[in-house]
């Protein structure tokens, strides 16, 4: 009689749909035989060292054409910088008997210095719209690199202003370091599907500095081939900078003001709501581009309170509201009660939009807008959350400024 086999696979992995079998145990009678998948186990744990723990189950699917545009977008950057570096010391004379120490490294503080206060004064007017409007400062962050690194490749050609162009360098290259590590914690909290925020950036880390070695090393073989060669220098470093296809790979699921009005527009069209990956299709990444409507349309929301016409808000529509509108030219300025929420604010924008879309100038717009959101706003909200969107707040500039009003017989606003 022939002993009974048992068959036992070992599987490797934290998520259980996305488990890898890394050997197989065969048990007969006394024996014991052990099949081990050697490769496929290595290069398993060679991955981990790079991708967060439960790939690709623990991240967004644009996780991972994110990372690999990026990627190519940071190798391609190092090379170009050991490029532009070249040329910078070049400028400030390293290498020639003329040049001084004591120049040379006041020339180096003066760049220096301009880059750190330019930093402070961009996190001073900008710091607050970051998180609102990270894809279109994740681009422009590397644009500015690329302003900064075509700066130093400038600095020779020009001696008598190299100094002012240093500097002017320096100040681009801050506002991609702020920039940049805003909106990555920005959308490293996106990436994340199991709290895992942490991981993700820790694998970030790795990445890059793998991206940094191999982009060091190119660019250390590239600078010296291409030495004293001024048109292939030029050549190579416009070449490689067109990888900035990384912002378009992502799929935000957060609203902010341009998203929703993309949204709102469209499900008061149609009564359907657009899809994540159809906004994200849809929306602009530079302000140059963005939709006149929108941006002219709804401003000011949590700004002081404009000085206009306040006879409106004793109707009956304002008397329980969170928020006010105010309705003025083209714009309309949103005024938030100090003791509103997050959904208030969200509230008040679409709310905002509503009002600007029915676009008249009488007061009973603000009857006809107060109606349409009290027939379909939870409607529309459902519908948001069901294709995936998340509605517990609108992303938007810190609101400093907030008001308290009290309604009676007199008309009175506080």
């Amino acid at each position: 009689m022939e002993p009974e086999t048992s068959v036992i696979e070992e599987w490797n992995g934290s998520a259980s749909s996305k488990l890898t079998k890394t050997a197989t145990f065969t048990v007969a009678g006394a024996t014991v035989r052990k099949s081990s998948l050697r490769f496929n186990h290595l290069s398993r744990r060679i991955l981990d060292a790079f991708v967060p723990e439960g790939f690709p189950g623990s991240v967004t699917p644009d996780y991972v054409p994110f990372q690999i545009w990026d990627s190519l977008q940071g190798l391609s950057t190092y090379v170009r910088t050991m490029l532009s570096t070249q040329a910078l010391l070049s400028a400030i004379g390293v290498g020639e008997k003329s040049a001084t120490v004591i120049g040379a490294t006041f020339q180096w503080f003066l760049r220096d210095l301009t880059g750190m206060l330019g930093g402070v004064l961009f996190t001073f007017y900008r710091g607050a719209d970051l998180d609102s409007n990270a894809k279109m400062w994740r681009l422009a962050a590397d644009l500015m690199n690329d302003l900064g690194m075509l700066m130093d490749l400038l600095s020779p050609l020009f001696p008598s202003a190299f100094v002012v162009i240093v500097c002017l360098g320096s100040i681009s290259r801050s506002f991609t370091g702020v920039a940049s590590g805003a909106t990555r914690a920005a959308l490293t909290q996106h990436f994340a599907l199991q709290n895992n925020a942490a991981d993700i950036s820790a694998k970030e880390g790795s990445q890059e500095t793998l991206a940094t070695m191999i982009g060091m090393a190119l660019g250390m073989l590239l600078a010296h081939i291409t030495m004293g060669h001024s048109m292939a220098i030029w050549f190579c470093f416009l070449s490689l900078t067109v990888f900035h296809m990384a912002v378009r790979c992502l799929t935000l699921s957060t609203l902010n003001s341009e998203r929703s009005s993309i949204l709102l527009p469209h499900y008061i069209k149609t009564g359907q709501v657009l899809s994540p990956k159809e906004v994200s299709l849809m929306e602009h990444i530079l302000p140059l581009w963005m939709s006149s409507w929108m941006t002219s349309r709804v401003e000011n929301l949590g700004k002081r309170i404009p000085t206009v016409d306040l006879s409106h808000l004793a109707s009956s529509y304002y008397n329980k509201g969170m928020y006010i509108l105010l309705p003025r030219k083209s714009f309309v300025d949103v005024v938030m009660h100090r003791d509103s929420t997050a959904a208030d604010v969200l509230q008040a924008f679409m709310h905002a939009l509503v009002l600007a879309k029915l676009d008249d100038k009488n007061q009973s717009v603000h009857i006809q807008s107060q109606s349409w959101m009290d027939k379909n706003y939870q409607d529309f909200l459902l519908m948001l959350r069901s294709s995936g969107w998340r509605t517990e707040r609108l992303l938007s500039p810190s609101i400093a400024w907030k008001a308290n009003w009290s309604i009676d017989s007199s008309d009175k606003v506080e």
